[in-house]
C-alpha cells in the first residue's frame, strides 16, 4: 500500500519545462477535449463518445484507486504553452511494477513539441531509480508513426511487430513493440534512416505519405510490375499499400531502410518510389537500392534523373555512410538494368534462374554494384 493517499503519494517529476502530476479537477475538461479528439480516437482505446463524467470518473477516481493500491501509475502531463503558461498536455501511464507497460496521449495543443519524449524520460527515469521497475514495454498499433518516434528516441529496443496483439475499438490490430530495460541509455539506439526532401528538374523526392496510397495501389497493380515484382499481392489493395507505408516507417525507426516517394516536381503526384535497404544486414557499410515505377511515369527518364541524388544521399558521410551499394534486376528487364548502367553502377555477376517472374518461370538475376 502506498504510505500516503493521493494526491500526496504522486511525485511531482519535472525538468523545467515539462512536469508529471496528480491529475486536479481543472484537468476533465482539457483531458475530454483530448479524448474526442480524432486523432486520439483513431490510435487508442479510449471510450466513444467520452463525456466530461468519463473524464472525471477516470482522473478523479480511477487514478487516485490505482496509486493508494500501490499499483498502476497514472500522472498528469503539464507544460507551458506558447505564452508562458503551464497548461494540462496530456497523460501518462506505467501500469504494473517490476514489468510494467506504458501508455500516453497528448491533447492536440501540445504535439509536435518534444514534450512526450521529456515526460517520457521523467517518468522512466523514476521508474527504474525509485520504483524498482526492471523493465517498461511499449506497444502501439502499426500506423501510429507519432508513437513510435517518442519510443525511438526514448531509446526502447524496437523488437517486432506482432500480430493481434492489441483489441482497439472491438477491433484486434497489429502492434509494432518496444522495450527498455534498466540501465539502458536513454537515447535512440538506431538512427531514423529519414529520407530527405531533394529536388531535381522535374523530380521532388520526399517521405511517403498517405496521399499516395491510390498512386501506390495504381502501381502494385499494373501487369508489367506484377511481372517484374511476382511476390507482389494479386490483387493489390488499399490494405496492402497502407501496410507498405507501415513498413518504411518501421525499417526507418530501426535503420533499416530508407526510402523515397519520387514525386513530380510541380503537382506532387507520386510517379514512383525508390529506397535504400538492408542498412542494418551483416554488412553494416552496404545497401541496395530498389525501386518502382508508376506505368504513366516509365519511359520519360525520371527514375534516371531521381537515382543520382539518391546514390549521393546513400554514400555521404552525413547521410547513410554506405561505402557500397548494390542492386539487381532481371536479366529480361532491361531498362531496368539500364536505369542502373547510367548511375554508375557495374556489372559484378550473374545468378541463374534466381527470379521468379510473373509467368511462373525464372530468370536470371544481373548484379550491379557501385563503390564509393
Amino acid at each position: 500500500m502506498a504510505s500516503l493517499p493521493w494526491p500526496l503519494c504522486v511525485p511531482v517529476l519535472t525538468d523545467g519545462t515539462v512536469t508529471l502530476r496528480a491529475h486536479t479537477p481543472d484537468d476533465v475538461a482539457p483531458m475530454t477535449e483530448m479524448a474526442t479528439d480524432p486523432t486520439t480516437a483513431r490510435w487508442t482505446s479510449v471510450p466513444s463518445p467520452y463525456p466530461p463524467e468519463a473524464g472525471e470518473d477516470f482522473a478523479l477516481r480511477h487514478v487516485p484507486a490505482q496509486w493508494d493500491a500501490g499499483g498502476d501509475r497514472g500522472w498528469a502531463i503539464e507544460t507551458v504553452d506558447d505564452h508562458g503558461r503551464p497548461r494540462f498536455a496530456g497523460n501518462l501511464d506505467l501500469r504494473g511494477s517490476t514489468v510494467a507497460d506504458l501508455g500516453f496521449v497528448l491533447h492536440p495543443w501540445a504535439r509536435g513539441r518534444g514534450c512526450m519524449r521529456a515526460a517520457v524520460e521523467l517518468a522512466l527515469d523514476w521508474a527504474f531509480t525509485e520504483a524498482g521497475t526492471e523493465a517498461v514495454h511499449w506497444r502501439a498499433e502499426v500506423g501510429n508513426v507519432a508513437s513510435l518516434r517518442v519510443a525511438h528516441a526514448a531509446g526502447f529496443r524496437l523488437v517486432a511487430t506482432v500480430p493481434a496483439l492489441l483489441l482497439q475499438r472491438d477491433r484486434v490490430v497489429d502492434a509494432w513493440t518496444g522495450v527498455r530495460l534498466f540501465g539502458d541509455p536513454p537515447t535512440a539506439r538506431t538512427r531514423w534512416a529519414a529520407p530527405p526532401v531533394v529536388l531535381t528538374d522535374r523530380v521532388r523526392l520526399r517521405p511517403l505519405a498517405q496521399t499516395d496510397l491510390p498512386r501506390v495501389v495504381e502501381a502494385c497493380s499494373d501487369d508489367v510490375t506484377h511481372h517484374w515484382l511476382s511476390h507482389l499481392p494479386r490483387p493489390y489493395t488499399v490494405a496492402a499499400a497502407r501496410a507498405y507505408l507501415d513498413d518504411t516507417a518501421w525499417r526507418a525507426a530501426t535503420g533499416a531502410a530508407c526510402t523515397w516517394a519520387l514525386a513530380d516536381r510541380s503537382s506532387d503526384l507520386l510517379l514512383g518510389t525508390v529506397a535504400v535497404v538492408d542498412l542494418a544486414g551483416w554488412d553494416r557499410t552496404a545497401g541496395e537500392v530498389t525501386y518502382l515505377m508508376h506505368p504513366d511515369a516509365r519511359g520519360r527518364g525520371l527514375l534516371r534523373e531521381a537515382l543520382p541524388a539518391v546514390v549521393d544521399h546513400a554514400f555521404s558521410p552525413q547521410g547513410l555512410d554506405r561505402r557500397r551499394l548494390t542492386a539487381g534486376a532481371a536479366a529480361g528487364n532491361r531498362a531496368s538494368i539500364a536505369v542502373l548502367e547510367a548511375a554508375g553502377f557495374a556489372r559484378c555477376g550473374r545468378a541463374t534462374a534466381a527470379e521468379p517472374v510473373g509467368d511462373g518461370t525464372f530468370d536470371d538475376v544481373v548484379e550491379l554494384e557501385l563503390m564509393r
